[in-house]
């Protein structure tokens, strides 16, 4: 089998050039005076430690407001991030990271990295291709490699007095499980770090910069791509190129799209969601030990530390001009959804600042709410328990080096970039 034509080079990237352009650059970072009428989740002093900030929203201005990013807005209590994120009336999808540029609304149902970014009827149709990929039966099928994979990180970690977790374990899990899904060379992993800091960190770039960033993204998807159209086998990627939607197949940009928010986001949120639980566990030895005492407990602790350090916060633009909530709204005003902010608001949540390993009632946001609620929510767990698991067996009692040397990412996916451990 030749090339697709539907993957010819220039009209390939011709439209990704067109979908990743808009209107509206704005600098958006700098020193924040008043989180309440100037936030900006970009500042060092939000990616080290935002719950403070949130809190204090919360209490005196629930509804923040900016006029960076060319103007948005920071929900922070549960039942704003909750109304904002089933309204898809109100909201628009189109764009769900923000900075100094916009989309065009003519990308609007679609979407540049459909599902996530696409909005009715359109989402309900391209969400249904990718379900059965990521149903419960089918990630069990991935949990004897994720695991041995684990044991093989730490093994290469034997004889290590100090250990970086997110460095050498937490990030190389999930790029493992979705370049197999995927059916991408293991050994391309440092290319896909590099693709994930492009897409979420550098929000403040100038747009053409940007563009550069995500044409590399593409530039190495339209490969894999070609290899597969060529090469097909039993994996993600051939999937989606033979999928049929609406009785024909799919753009090439849905196509890529779709494969670069696995990749991205597929990557990012798991890798911080496993480094953030062993930050947590490393600086509080009571949880740590108990874990370790009662391995079971597992699954309940790790819905609690998934509340606690939820690692994403998703974007909507506003549609029209709108009075919402006792705030004014403008078309294209950027709305900051908050999980990790509703997940510790305590109208929701009893003893919602502190983390209860053993709560029983917890019905988070970690995973998101409506109608993007996370698609690939069974793998991340399996992910999440599979590591956490493997780690405990293997190094049952471990604590910070270093507390001031562990670094967060900036920007719209927290979790740790560096975590020095002591373990033994």
């Amino acid at each position: 089998m030749t090339v697709d034509d539907r993957f010819n080079e220039q009209g390939f990237e011709d439209g990704l050039r067109d979908r990743s352009l808009g209107a509206r650059s704005e600098v958006i970072t700098g020193p924040v005076l008043d989180w309440a009428t100037d936030f900006s989740h970009a500042e060092p002093e939000w990616a080290a430690d935002p719950y403070p900030i949130q809190d204090d929203l919360r209490q005196r201005c629930p509804i923040a407001h900016t006029e960076r990013f060319g103007g948005g807005w920071l929900p922070t209590r549960y039942e704003d991030v909750a109304a904002i994120a089933y309204d898809t009336e109100r909201f628009s999808s189109r764009s769900i990271i923000v900075s100094n540029v916009r989309p065009p609304r003519e990308l609007a149902p679609v979407g540049a990295v459909p599902p996530i970014s696409s909005d009715p009827p359109f989402h309900h149709d391209a969400r249904k291709l990718l379900l059965p990929v990521f149903t419960k039966t089918a990630v069990a099928t991935r949990e004897r490699a994720t695991r041995a994979f684990c044991h093989s990180l730490i093994d290469a970690l034997e004889g290590q007095d100090v250990v970086d977790a997110a460095r050498d374990y937490a990030q190389h899990i999930p790029m493992r499980v979705i370049a197999d899904m995927l059916g991408f060379p293991p050994e391309d992993g440092p290319q896909f770090r590099e693709f994930v800091e492009n897409a979420l960190e550098g929000v403040d770039l100038p747009p053409e910069e940007r563009v550069t960033r995500v044409e590399k993204l593409f530039t190495y998807l339209l490969a894999q791509i070609r290899d597969h159209v060529d090469h097909p086998r039993d994996d993600l990627t051939t999937y989606l190129i033979n999928a049929e939607l609406y009785g024909r197949k799919l753009e090439p940009s849905h196509v890529a799209g779709t494969m670069s928010l696995l990749l991205i986001a597929g990557i990012d949120t798991t890798w911080s969601a496993i480094g953030a639980s062993l930050w947590h566990l490393a600086r509080t030895p009571s949880d740590r030990e108990r874990l370790v005492a009662e391995p079971g407990l597992l699954p309940t602790a790790m819905e609690e530390l998934l509340r606690a350090y939820a690692p994403v916060t998703m974007a909507r633009l506003v549609r029209d001009d709108m009075h919402w909530r006792g705030v004014d709204m403008k078309a294209d005003d950027w709305i900051l959804l908050s999980f990790p902010a509703a997940n510790r608001d305590p109208a929701q949540f009893d003893l919602a600042d502190e983390v209860v390993i053993d709560r029983e009632v917890n019905r988070h946001a970690a995973f998101g709410l409506g109608i993007h609620r996370c698609v690939g929510s069974h793998l991340a767990r399996m992910e999440l328990r599979v590591a956490l698991e493997v780690w405990l067996e293997r190094v049952p009692a471990f604590s910070l080096e270093d507390p001031a040397a562990v670094t967060w990412s900036t920007g719209q996916v927290r979790g740790p970039r560096t975590l020095p451990l002591r373990v033994g």
